[in-house]
């Protein structure tokens, strides 16, 4: 979620460097930038959509965000999506040093 139109290629430049730093490989089509109010629900964003495809179409492995906020605003919203994106056998990595969670990501990457 990039809160303003045109730097949603900054946000994915970051995510991309994360993931690419821990050898993971982010298939075509499956970086998604998603721009609008942070606010808003994510059944009503259009890229946060596509993330739940990719989920449910076992196109990804995993969810790497900035932070949990970017999932949703609401806490409630944020835990209900992570939920899940785990039930679905994803891990989910938030970039922000402050919302690393042991159990997140896979456990070979845990240090």
């Amino acid at each position: 979620m990039a809160p303003l139109r045109g730097v949603e290629h900054l946000v994915l430049d970051d995510l991309a460097a994360y993931a690419q730093d821990r050898g993971w490989v982010v298939p075509v089509g499956c970086a998604v930038a998603d721009s609008g109010p942070l606010d808003q629900s994510p059944a009503m964003r259009a890229g946060w959509q596509r993330v739940r495809a990719a989920a449910a179409g076992r196109l990804v492995h995993g969810v790497v965000v900035p932070s949990f906020a970017h999932v949703a605003y609401r806490a409630a919203d944020s835990d209900g999506e992570r939920a899940w994106l785990l039930e679905q056998g994803l891990f989910v990595a938030a970039t922000d040093p402050a919302e690393l969670q042991a159990g997140l990501e896979p456990a070979e990457l845990r240090a």
